[in-house]
């Protein structure tokens, strides 16, 4: 299956560069200069968008955040110039699934890009009819969502993923590279920061449920579960 690439930059080099890099590891490529005209191009089965946060006209955090609202939850990787923490924060919180900074290496970023990508790509009938029930929190593997109270949370991919590792086995301790092995085994580059990064906003959607994942300093993470 060929996956399609949307790349959202207006800077046309880049967009000229990384188009004839990921044409030549086989993705049907789409380039857009800018964030209005990416929203029309992005179609049902684009597979992944990178997407430039600085942009005349709307922010590519305006973006992501515009296509999360409307229940579109097609993978983002930013690709941006702006890389403090707390920028990261941001993307990570309008459904980022993962942030590189400029300027970087065109293998870095088909690296990463390919292993969003597959991540995406596993069967849903793997995970059919089974959920995680923990009184009022359920987590329902085959929809991929998570009920609290009745209430949907929207997690990005990345959130869901790491919450369903942590909750498959409670009160289990994961450090930060189980976690890396376990979710991002096929992506180079990825730091431990980046762990806490998605931790801290998992939590945050968590509400007075955040406490359900606890960090053991020095060790990791694990899922509480009350007795």
């Amino acid at each position: 299956m060929q996956h399609k690439i949307l790349i959202v930059d207006d800077d046309r080099d880049i967009c000229e560069i990384l188009e004839i890099n990921f044409a030549n590891e086989g993705f049907e490529v789409a380039c857009a200069y800018s964030a209005e005209e990416a929203l029309k191009k992005i179609t049902a089965d684009t597979s992944l968008i990178l997407l430039d946060v600085m942009m005349g006209g709307m922010s590519g955090y305006k973006m992501a955040e515009t296509l999360r609202k409307s229940g579109n939850h097609t993978p983002i990787i930013f690709l941006t110039a702006k890389d403090a923490e707390n920028d990261m924060l941001t993307g990570f919180s309008v459904g980022a699934d993962d942030y590189i900074s400029k300027p970087f290496s065109i293998k870095e970023v088909i690296a990463r890009a390919k292993a969003v990508v597959k991540r995406g790509s596993v069967p849903k009938s793997a995970a059919t009819g089974k959920q995680l029930v923990y009184d009022n929190f359920i987590i329902n593997l085959e929809t991929k969502e998570l009920r609290i109270n009745g209430e949907k949370i929207v997690l990005t991919k990345t959130e869901f993923e790491l919450l369903v590792l942590l909750a498959q086995k409670p009160d289990r301790v994961f450090s930060r590279e189980d976690i890396i092995n376990k979710i991002w085994s096929e992506t180079p580059y990825i730091t431990e920061r980046t762990i806490d990064v998605h931790i801290a906003r998992l939590r945050k959607k968590l509400g007075n449920y955040s406490e359900m994942i606890s960090n053991r300093s020095g060790f990791g993470y694990r899922f509480l579960v009350e007795n």
